[in-house]
């Protein structure tokens, strides 16, 4: 590991804006975490609504929200910690007091969060995981654990370059029937007018730049025991974001 990379964990350590918690640093996940049900009282420090941004990578999206909504609490979750830093840092030295950054594996969300803690969801440009559907960060799997967090009819948003996950996403909330607030396959095309919209990533400036369109969509989750996975072929997409290389095949 790079002398940078052991600076940034170093630097963490000392946030108070930062919880961290990998696999490799607490074995037993089948135990709730002290912070689970007690974000508002010894974190924040307030009543305000929370929502979580779910592989916040540099934490730009939850830092940004968190400007634009200071009567609302906002926790960037992501498990690479040199990326986390960069968020943390900028929180914390403009004293922004509704931002916080959770240090761990997704999957591991309800150990963290308890029934009715959550009130909203972003997913920002997440993997398309065309593969394995369980690995999909909107997939049945997934949603299974959002739901236990999650406030009823909570509202889950992504925002995505990938019209695989896109359009994967569109048919799990069709085969749902859950609501669906908002759909655009090109978002600064479409009429949506929110001013969330409008921040970008370091990620969706990348798509951006080659050309790409975002795809937007916004639903509500119900809390039940069951989601259905959509059973048909969705076409791959046609270039690659593993690894976050933006490279375009048969160039």
């Amino acid at each position: 590991m790079g002398k940078n990379k052991l600076r940034k964990f170093s630097e963490m350590e000392t946030f108070p804006n930062v919880i961290q918690c990998s696999a490799a640093q607490a074995p037993d996940l089948s135990s709730p975490h002290p912070i689970a049900g007690n974000w508002h009282n010894q974190f924040f420090h307030n009543q305000n609504p929370i929502v979580l941004e779910l592989g916040c990578g540099r934490g730009e999206y939850t830092v940004g929200l968190a400007g634009l909504f200071p009567d609302k609490n906002f926790i960037g979750v992501d498990i690479k910690g040199a990326r986390i830093w960069a968020g943390a840092k900028q929180a914390y030295l403009n004293q922004m007091t509704n931002v916080g950054f959770l240090r761990t594996n997704i999957e591991f969300l309800t150990r963290f969060f308890t029934h009715d803690e959550i009130d909203e969801i972003w997913i920002t440009f997440p993997d398309p995981q065309m593969k394995k559907a369980t690995k999909r960060l909107t997939s049945s799997f997934f949603l299974q654990r959002y739901s236990q967090i999650l406030k009823p009819n909570g509202i889950i948003n992504l925002k995505t370059d990938s019209p695989f996950l896109y359009q994967y996403t569109r048919e799990l909330i069709k085969i749902n029937s859950f609501s669906c607030l908002a759909d655009t396959d090109n978002l600064y095309l479409s009429d949506l007018t929110n001013p969330v919209l409008s921040l970008k990533t370091h990620y969706e400036h990348q798509w951006l730049d080659r050309g790409m369109t975002i795809k937007y969509l916004s639903f509500s989750l119900p809390q039940q025991e069951h989601y259905l996975e959509p059973d048909i072929e969705i076409e791959k997409d046609t270039y690659r974001s593993y690894g976050r290389n933006y490279q375009i095949q048969n160039q």
